[in-house]
Formats: C-alpha cells, structure tokens, sequence
C-alpha cells in the first residue's frame, strides 16, 4: 500500500498529491504531472531550441509546462522538481549544459521559483534524475549500488551507492561523458580531449561516419546517429565501424568505474542506445575485455526500462523521494 514519505528536510508528498516534473536535455524539453506514487498522468514535449536564445529557451520551457498543466486541469501542485543536463552550480540550480549553448549561467531554479511562487523546487543533472528513476521504479530497482547513464545528444551519467544518490560537491558527480578514454582522441565541447562524450554521443558517432565516407543511403533522412542505425542494420560497413568504435568506448568507461566503486549494475538508456545490438553488443565485449577484477566484472549491465518516461520520474523523485535522492543540507 502506497505510504506518505517524509523526506530530510519535511518535504511531504502524498501519493494522491501531484508535482510537477520537468527533463532538459539538448534535444527536447518534457513535463509531467506526476502523483506521490511516481505514477506519470500527463506529459508534454517540445524540442530544445539550442541554437536560439537565453530566453526562447525559457520560453520553450514555459510553453511545455503550460501545456502540460492545462492537460491536467491545472491541478494544485506540492513541488517541482527538475532534471537539467549540466553541469550546473547545485543546489543553486545555475546550469550551463554542455549541449545546450544558449544557457551558460543560467539561474533556472529562480526562474522557476518565480514563476511558482511558494512552490518547493529542486534541480539537478538530467543524468542524475534518470538514475534515480531507473533506481526507484526501473531497470536498478532490486540493486543499492548503481549507475544510470544516458547515450543521447550528450553522454551523463549518476550514481547510487548504498541506495543512496551520490551528488558531489557541486552537484556533478557522475559526469561519466568526461571520463577520457582515447588521450589522442577527438576534442571534446567541454574542452578537453578524448573524452567518452567526444566519441559516443549520437552526433559525434555519425560524424566519425561522415569522416569515413559515409551518407545515408536514403538521402532524404538526416545525417544523424538514427539514419545511421538504419544502414548499418542494412550492411553498411562504415556505419557498423562507427557503432562499433562508440560502443567500444563507452565498455572501456564502464570498465573503470566498475573498478571504481565496485557497482552491482550499469542501467543506459538515451536514443543512441535505441540502436540494441549495434552499440551493446562491442560495448559489453569491450567491457569484458577491459574489467579484469572480479568483483568489477559482476557489475551487469542492463538497459532502461522507463524510456521515454525516465526523465520526468527520475525529476519527480527529487521531490517525492527526498529520502533517497536529495541531500538534505541543500534544499
């Protein structure tokens, strides 16, 4: 029977109560209204305008959130709670995402506390809220020590260790796309070099493509990680290299944080991983190769379960499940 949770800081969230919950990431923007028992009612979603404004972006963010609410009645909400891809100045909510150029210092979390006035709001990386879904209610849900990582337009990633979300100083544990994993790879958008974002973020995989001679045999889809996957289901050679060498990439990172902090499971979700065996396939053989110690070899690796929906529960646990997924000194 769904029970009321008191979180650290007297954060109360009913299961019948409602909150809103709100993903970022560099290619759409989402909302739900979701209940106390992380059941999702209503959902919107709009594409992320990243090449626009400061303030189209935040008008995108408004547009998508009245939309959502209208849906629902405009319902009496208890919080807000917000996954946003980072990094960010947590708990402040200041955010300046890698993959999403028009924000840089952005204050979002005083923006929306303006915008719902006495409502308690919450802000952390997307990433992080997508492990915490998958932890509550997902693919994680039997295990204490867990990474969710997101393959997507950006690679992020964040961790739960003793059923407990790791956050870091400031907010940025778990930034998994910025472990190197080639020194002599690629230049990465966060400025260094040879980073796992550099190599396996669905851009870059098809621009490796592109490098390689390769343009999608149906000329009227987009030169994109999707078109990508299509030809290289179809035999295509080039981009059967370009999943190869990312998921590759991606099972020599998974290798070392297993090693790390000796986890019991690695949940990956984003639309790069739609591609299943493409990517998963080179991914678990690079990591069977590279994980030599035995306790960093039990670590399973597992794919989402909550897909679409993981961002809006992972936001919409930041506020129902306080218990677990927010520090209580940084309300």
């Amino acid at each position: 029977m769904p029970v009321t949770i008191t979180d650290p800081d007297g954060l109360t969230i009913a299961p019948d109560e409602l909150v809103l919950a709100i993903d970022i990431g560099g290619t759409k923007m989402a909302a739900g209204v979701v209940d106390g028992t992380g059941k999702v009612h209503q959902t919107a979603r709009v594409p992320s305008p990243a090449r626009l404004s400061a303030e189209d972006m935040w008008s995108a963010l408004e547009k998508v959130t009245d939309e959502v609410l209208d849906d629902a009645g405009r319902p009496e909400l208890k919080a807000i709670g917000v996954g946003c891809a980072g990094p960010m100045v947590w708990p402040d909510g200041v955010v300046s995402p890698t993959n999403i150029t028009a924000w840089r210092g952005f204050p979002l979390r005083r923006h929306l506390m303006n915008r719902f006035p006495g409502l308690p709001v919450r802000v952390h990386n997307d990433a992080i809220a997508m492990a915490a879904a998958e932890h509550w209610m997902g693919a994680a849900a039997p295990h204490a020590n867990v990474l969710g990582m997101v393959v997507s337009t950006g690679v992020g990633g964040g961790f739960i260790i003793g059923n407990r979300l790791i956050d870091g100083g400031l907010g940025n544990a778990g930034h998994i796309g910025h472990i190197v994993v080639d020194p002599d790879g690629p230049k990465c958008p966060c400025g260094g070099r040879g980073c796992l974002e550099a190599i396996a973020r669905g851009p870059s995989t098809a621009a490796w493509a592109v490098e390689q001679g390769w343009t999608p045999s149906d000329t009227s889809k987009p030169v994109d990680a999707k078109s990508l996957a299509e030809d290289a289901r179809a035999g295509d050679l080039v981009a059967i290299a370009a999943y190869r060498r990312s998921g590759e990439a991606v099972g020599i990172a998974l290798a070392s944080v297993a090693a790390l902090l000796d986890l019991d499971v690695a949940v990956i979700g984003g639309g790069v991983v739609q591609s299943g065996p493409l990517l998963m396939t080179p991914l678990k053989e690079a990591f069977d190769r590279h994980a030599g110690l035995e306790f960093a070899r039990r670590m399973q690796i597992k794919t989402a379960k909550l897909d679409q929906d993981a961002g809006i529960v992972g936001a919409a646990a930041l506020v129902i499940r306080g218990d677990r997924y927010w520090n209580p000194k940084n309300a």
